[in-house]
């Protein structure tokens, strides 16, 4: 199986950092591609939805690649859940998952009601908007803010680990949360010392996108659980617009850095990554690796 994680912004300093963390959790069989956006104007972050809506048609297009490629699953790595409808209405034969709605989903199934930590209050809106589409602003507990900026929480992590638990601590003994979800995907690495701080489930929004993902690229191959392509589900037609109108440059998909993981093979273990951007993830394994084992071991 193929999955493809987008950065959906014009740089690509976490390419690799992200792609370390999936290569640590995923199952052997799948090769994951992690990719960044060629956008000039949204270089840092979406906190604004000025900023959100420059990129919306570049993740449309990097995602009908995904479907054009192949892919089994892709997924657009913000926890705004940036232009998940539309990008679905393109994908092909391809699922599309989004942080927010993957970690709201999870977060349900273990516990009533969740607060979520956001960087700062400006997110409340945009992600309240989202849990109210997906059924499920019933169940938040809270926000909570810890008053960081999107680029911030990697820039010291003892001080957002810090504020993280202080926040989450909060949520749960004053607003009455039983989940915890991290409302940024550049809060990743912090959700197993927060768990074992607060004592509640708390969800990483990179792995859950990431393990929902896995699911459905599974179904998709297994069962034949695709994208459904009528009613309000309707992709623009491919013969009589889409190409005569050239709606997508489809030779060129705006694509910055790239970093691929491929799977492991039943004897060799990993084979030689492929990056454009830096670190190539090569960590080949002694034994023999049955292609259904779960792979446990590397950085969380």
């Amino acid at each position: 199986m193929k999955i493809r994680y987008i950065e959906p912004i014009g740089h690509s300093l976490y390419v690799d950092a992200v792609a370390e963390r999936l290569e640590a959790i995923r199952r052997p069989d799948v090769a994951i591609e992690v990719v960044s956006l060629d956008n000039p104007y949204c270089r840092h972050h979406l906190e604004y939805q000025s900023y959100e809506v420059l990129v919306m048609a570049d993740i449309a297009r990097v995602v009908r690649d995904a479907g054009r490629q192949g892919m089994d699953a892709v997924i657009i790595g913000c926890f705004y859940d940036p232009a998940l409808i539309e990008a679905r209405e393109i994908s092909g034969a391809t699922p599309v998952i989004a942080p927010c709605q993957a970690s709201v989903l999870l977060a349900s199934q273990l516990a009533d009601r969740f607060s979520i930590i956001i960087g700062r209050r400006k997110w409340e809106n945009r992600i309240k908007a989202r849990l109210r589409d997906y059924g499920q602003l019933d169940r938040l507990a809270s926000f909570r803010s810890v008053n960081l900026g999107v680029e911030d929480f990697q820039a010291d992590r003892a001080e957002t680990e810090h504020r993280l638990i202080t926040a989450a601590r909060r949520a749960v003994e004053e607003d009455g949360a039983e989940a915890i979800i991290l409302g940024c995907t550049l809060e990743f690495g912090f959700y197993e010392t927060l768990q074992a701080k607060v004592g509640v489930p708390v969800i990483d929004p990179v792995y859950a996108a990431y393990k929902l993902a896995e699911t459905m690229a599974d179904v998709k191959c297994r069962f034949g659980w695709k994208p459904s392509r009528v009613g309000g589900c309707e992709a623009p037609p491919e013969e009589q617009e889409i190409i005569p109108w050239q709606v997508f440059n489809d030779t060129r998909p705006p694509i910055l850095g790239r970093a691929f993981i491929p799977a492991y093979s039943r004897s060799l273990g990993l084979e030689k990554v492929e990056s454009t951007v830096g670190t190539a993830y090569n960590r080949p394994i002694s034994k023999k690796v049955d292609i259904f084992d779960l792979q446990t071991s590397g950085t969380t």
